[in-house]
């Protein structure tokens, strides 16, 4: 009787100790608690220098897709604003209308951070100040530069760009620049250095010697193998996706995500749709063009398409320009109530995750979204839906340590390498 007793007893002891066990956590919640833990980074947000003004700002929630009320609500720490400048003659006078734009960008980085809001965004030059001022919570301003055309052939100015807070930058963009051949010559096989010019090959070894990553998502693949081979530090491609998964000219294909491992370096996976899947992104597309004409027209505004702004006269492009948020925002309403097709999704842009960790592995991967220079997909349109991206990464079974590497800790180990390989050259 005794031992029967005894027996229930501690049946009912371990049943209560059963009921007592915390409910397991769900993968929402779980995708929640590693976002908040990680430092999450995007290595290419583009600006416009008329956004950076005291009347108007990225203190303020504007139309752009990354703002610090975005950052905030999506949990996004670290921005890196570019500095970008097109692809001009290679003269003089060129270089000189080049140089004007983009030093009113870096101008812009900086009234950001030390004089419109300070108290919530501070410009970081190493991984130490990154950790520090997220710490601090404020949010991460830093600074790549795509297109070292407005360099000239003055190889001081790579210095100057430094001591400007320049951490990263990319020798071409969409056309052969003084230093290297771009991505663009694929269409029709016209190069102008095949690979790096002389120039080119000396800018390496500046951008070595001072601490700047180089950034290879715009140039050729020959350019990118000479960098490589020449390069004493890894480097970045800053926004590039798998060629394998979609065959673009600016994704890189597995020879070259071969070298990025062996190089040291990382792919950051860029959530531009046409890089990311171009069936999909062409035939969202073509459906959202005729919704962006009848809503034009239904306004009585003329719409252009992109490739006929350039040509508009400054008050056409102005006018333009002004109704242009309105006529998006109408017609991305109507789509969600109309049968459109799917587009470009956060899981499309985790495939090529996948695809370059089982390739190169989780060391050499990271994200970027390419927001405000053309880059945004269904579930990650801008800053402000960050977490979804982390979401999807939880729902394929990454660790944390994983996403925590994906979201920043590898480029923050490729720029320590960068930096301390610059020490070494420098003593």
């Amino acid at each position: 009787m005794k031992k029967t007793t005894l027996i229930c007893l501690a049946l009912v002891l371990f049943s209560c100790k059963e009921e007592a066990k915390a409910p397991e956590e769900t993968i929402e919640a779980k995708a929640h608690r590693i976002h908040d833990a990680v430092i999450t980074i995007d290595t290419h947000n583009d600006i416009n220098v008329a956004k950076f003004t005291d009347s108007i700002n990225y203190t303020q929630d504007l139309d752009t897709q990354v703002t610090l009320p975005k950052m905030k609500k999506g949990g996004l720490d670290v921005s890196w604003f570019i500095v970008y400048t097109g692809q001009g003659p290679l003269t003089p006078e060129g270089y000189k209308a080049a140089e004007e734009n983009a030093m009113s960008k870096f101008k812009a980085i900086h009234k950001l951070c030390e004089e419109i809001a300070p108290n919530d965004i501070a410009l970081a030059l190493n991984s130490d100040q990154v950790r520090s001022i997220h710490a601090s919570g404020k949010k991460v301003a830093m600074i790549g530069v795509e297109n070292a055309y407005p360099i000239g052939t003055d190889l001081s100015n790579f210095k100057k760009y430094y001591d400007l807070g320049a951490r990263y930058i990319s020798l071409s963009h969409n056309g052969h620049s003084q230093f290297c051949d771009s991505n663009t010559g694929e269409a029709d096989d016209v190069w102008l250095h095949n690979g790096l010019s002389e120039l080119g090959k000396q800018a390496v070894m500046e951008m070595n010697s001072l601490g700047i990553m180089i950034d290879v998502s715009h140039p050729s693949k020959e350019s990118m193998k000479q960098m490589i081979a020449l390069s004493k530090a890894p480097i970045i491609a800053s926004h590039s996706s798998a060629r394998a998964l979609c065959n673009h000219s600016r994704n890189l294909d597995d020879e070259q995500l071969d070298l990025m491992k062996q190089n040291g370096g990382v792919v950051q996976t860029v959530a531009f749709s046409s890089y990311v899947n171009t069936e999909k992104h062409e035939a969202k597309n073509a459906a959202m063009k005729v919704l962006y004409q009848q809503v034009a027209d239904s306004l009585g505004v003329t719409w252009y398409e992109r490739s006929e702004i350039k040509d508009l006269s400054d008050s056409d492009r102005a006018t333009f320009m002004s109704e242009y948020p309105k006529v998006v925002s109408v017609a991305k309403e109507l789509a969600t109530s109309q049968e459109m097709p799917s587009g470009v999704e956060v899981s499309d842009f985790v495939d090529h995750i996948d695809y370059m960790v089982n390739r190169i592995g989780i060391d050499h991967v990271g994200i970027s979204s390419d927001f405000d220079g053309g880059g945004g997909i269904s579930g990650w349109q801008d800053a402000s839906e960050t977490f979804n991206v982390t979401l999807e990464l939880v729902k394929r079974g990454y660790s944390e340590e994983d996403i925590k590497k994906l979201w920043g800790e590898n480029l923050l180990r490729v720029l320590d390498e960068v930096q301390r390989i610059a020490t070494e050259m420098k003593a």
